[in-house]
């Protein structure tokens, strides 16, 4: 039943009436189409959103009563009362959507049916004229079957610069897709459909696998390399007691991505990018993962409502818990207990010819006058430098040697390309897929020839005609998700550096592998020929440089060789 609410109680979620961009729409809007129990919900965006989102489910529906009261200020069906902030156990509360994003938009067209003989329509023409908070609104009878759908067009029309401060409209969807993507993760039990300007970009069965649900969304590799599991841990605070019940799937540590975006997580049922859930997660795979990787997979986790505060981040992106370390740690060791006891047998790789990158080159290196005396633990080159032991980390080396070079080929003639010979098919995320889209010229670039597979772009499906073969050795197919999610971070004025570290990257040598003398001095003397050395792309340092005088210290003498 739909309510008004007290002034107290306005006031305590009056900080969630934000509509930041189309995201937050698709978030709201979803979040009600789950609340009022859909098994089906489907979205729809054109354009970057701004133009128009449609959500439509097969929920309960409202009877016209309910759906005229829906669109105005301070009312919803969830809360009575401000202590039932305490312990909510809906999604959608926060902000009361309809009228909030009435107020963002030009048009707010609600369609619902509980079950009746017929449905109601209502519509509210937003913006921000009413000075009231009230807008105009209209209420008719309209054909539908059970469930409601509303559709927002011209979201900021009345607000430049809202609109203005909007990324690119393929990043904007890619944004929405991440949503949409995170819930038919974490609820396989629901199907979800998303289009995007009429394309089909993501469709789940619903049918409460999640073998199926990451089928969908990440392809056949992710989904046969994943393993299931539930527990449960007690956690206390302040003299309470509580139980974290976690069930979730793992992808195995073969299937990996550069970022920890793939970790979706949830809590009650929100789906979340909750950054000290995804980390407990990350950890809880400990050594598994290959460094620098990030493992992929769905956590959900269920604990008492009064534990947790859903009211800390107006995007809905955080929870806060009444001990935050300790719900970390029962996630930590549920996903170390449950990965000690699945079957995480992966393929060796494959050995690296190092001819091409330690080729000589003509500038001149600052390590002309060093001499390798020794290796330690795979790890390090020993290496003697007048008065000084340089200890060189060979990985780190080897990459900022890699990336130079790739970033030079970049700037003069672009990445030299193999082509794959038959193509190799790869599944994207729908996130993903938006992404490529968005950035085809840049991948391509980068030595990635890419085209779609059985359907228009954003399909998610793709044959990868050629790769990069930076340094002579061609990557993998699968790489194709790690570009396309390093542009998605979107933190660098030219997302192609972030990128060109990355590919540096894999191409390296590995620790423990294991180089000739002749290797190992070619390496130094090529990694003195950078223009940057001392460092690796990450900004990790290369080279510890230890002088005579610690060891003079160290052994108590009283001089060094040299007096």
């Amino acid at each position: 039943m739909i309510r008004r609410l007290d002034p107290g109680t306005r006031s305590k979620i009056a900080a969630g009436e934000v509509v930041a961009r189309p995201a937050s729409v698709a978030v709201e809007l979803v979040e009600n189409a789950l609340d009022a129990g859909a098994e089906t919900v489907e979205i729809e965006v054109d354009g970057d959103g701004t133009d128009r989102i449609r959500v439509a489910d097969d929920g309960r529906g409202m009877a016209e009563s309910d759906a005229a009261l829906a669109v105005e200020r301070h009312t919803t069906s969830k809360l009575s009362a401000a202590d039932d902030l305490e312990t909510v156990e809906t999604l959608g509360f926060r902000g009361e959507a309809l009228p909030s994003i009435a107020a963002a938009a030009a048009r707010l067209e609600l369609t619902t049916n509980d079950g009746g003989p017929r449905g109601t329509r209502v519509v509210v023409d937003g913006g921000g004229d009413a000075t009231d908070g009230e807008h105009d609104k209209t209420v008719s009878p309209a054909g539908r079957a059970r469930g409601t759908t509303v559709e927002v067009t011209g979201l900021f029309s009345d607000r430049p610069a809202r609109k203005k401060s909007l990324a690119s409209p393929k990043a904007e969807f890619a944004r929405v897709s991440a949503v949409v993507t995170r819930y038919a993760l974490t609820r396989p039990n629901v199907r979800f459909v998303l289009r995007h300007d009429g394309r089909e970009t993501l469709a789940t069965p619903g049918t409460d696998r999640f073998a199926d649900a990451l089928l969908a969304v990440y392809g056949r590799d992710a989904a046969s390399h994943a393993s299931t599991f539930d527990s449960a841990r007690e956690v206390s605070a302040a003299g309470e007691t509580a139980t974290v019940e976690v069930d979730a799937a793992l992808c195995h540590p073969e299937v990996t991505r550069s970022r920890r975006d793939h970790v979706h997580v949830s809590v009650n049922g929100r789906a979340l990018a909750e950054p000290r859930l995804r980390r407990a997660v990350a950890d809880g795979y400990g050594t598994l993962l290959p460094d620098g990787r990030e493992p992929v997979g769905v956590v959900r986790l269920r604990l008492p409502p009064a534990w947790v505060d859903h009211n800390v981040h107006p995007a809905k992106d955080e929870v806060g818990f009444r001990d935050a370390d300790a719900v970390a740690e029962a996630v930590e060791s549920s996903v170390r207990d449950a990965l000690s006891t699945a079957d995480l047998r992966r393929s060796g790789e494959v050995a690296m010819d190092l001819e091409s990158s330690l080729a000589p080159v003509e500038a001149a290196s600052v390590f002309d006058d060093l001499r390798v005396i020794g290796r330690f633990r795979g790890l390090y080159l020993l290496c003697e430098a007048g008065d000084e032991l340089l200890v060189v980390d060979q990985h780190a080396a080897h990459e900022r040697v890699n990336y130079e070079r790739l970033r030079e080929a970049v700037e003069s003639a672009g990445i030299d390309a193999a082509s794959v010979d038959p193509p190799a098919t790869v599944s994207l995320s729908p996130t993903d897929a938006a992404l490529l889209d968005a950035n085809r010229d840049l991948v391509e670039k980068l030595g990635f020839r890419v085209a779609e597979f059985g359907g228009g772009s954003g399909s998610g499906t793709y044959r990868v005609e050629a790769v990069p073969a930076p340094l002579g050795r061609p990557f993998a197919p699968d790489a194709l998700a790690d570009v396309v999610a390093d542009v998605a971070a979107g933190d660098d004025a030219d997302p192609r550096d972030e990128l060109l570290k990355d590919l540096a990257c894999h191409p390296s040598i590995k620790a423990g592998d294991d180089l000739t003398d002749d290797d190992a001095a070619r390496l130094v003397e090529r990694l003195g020929s950078c223009e940057t050395p001392y460092t690796c792309p990450h900004g990790r340092p290369t080279v510890l440089a230890i002088d005579e005088e610690t060891f003079v210290r160290g052994f108590g003498r009283r001089s060094g060789r040299l007096g």
